[in-house]
């Protein structure tokens, strides 16, 4: 029996081509056929999204020119409108966050703040730090809202030292480039012309 004559299954395992149902044929076949297509045009859209960033690029560096400035060194957010105001390009940069080990100090002092004020602390409060701390799936916790605490305006020393120790333990990991497209609507708002085939 020739190899041809094997498919193999998710176990990795080499199961007779004759053993194997028609409609699991099929179907391994109607896959195959949709995921080739998938990364055709997924390099296609690669290959746009870098020329799309060299022509912002390009011409970005040739606006700085125009006042003497050589357009150098780390990229910040952009945003071009066509001059009819018709369409948007936005380059936007988004730092990746993580928090290091002084995050679980900064825990533990606002639990010590918490059970401090325990008989007259506000329900509210309590909320917000157990919604600030949980994890999602990824067993990644919000950015955002451990950031948000910092807003709180609470001067207890405890409750400072914790939110200094939030500030201090920010990592920047990467940084990471979004390039956006908007169209504007009949009601003069933008809205993204989205590449997702989900969004689509």
């Amino acid at each position: 029996m020739s190899k041809k004559e094997f498919m193999t299954d998710s176990q990795g395992r080499q199961v007779p081509a004759d053993l194997v149902k028609d409609i699991d044929k099929k179907r391994d076949e109607t896959v195959r056929r949709i995921a080739d297509e998938a990364m055709k045009m997924k390099s296609v859209l690669l290959d746009f999204k870098n020329k799309i960033r060299a022509d912002i690029e390009k011409f970005v560096e040739m606006s700085a020119a125009k006042y003497g400035l050589k357009w150098g060194g780390k990229k910040g957010n952009i945003t071009l409108t066509s001059y009819d105001g018709q369409f948007k390009l936005v380059v936007a940069m988004n730092d990746n966050i993580t928090f290091d080990e002084r995050l679980q100090v900064a825990r533990g002092l606002i639990d010590k703040c918490i059970k401090k004020w325990s008989s007259g602390a506000r329900q509210e409060i309590r909320v917000l730090v157990n919604d600030a701390f949980q994890v999602d799936k990824q067993g990644k916790i919000s950015t955002a809202r451990v950031l948000g605490l910092r807003r709180l305006d609470i001067t207890d020393t405890d409750w400072q030292k914790a939110m200094t120790a939030i500030t201090e333990s920010v990592q920047i990991t990467g940084t990471k480039q979004y390039l956006r497209v908007y169209e504007r609507d009949a009601n003069g708002e933008y809205q993204n012309i989205p590449l997702d085939v989900a969004a689509l």
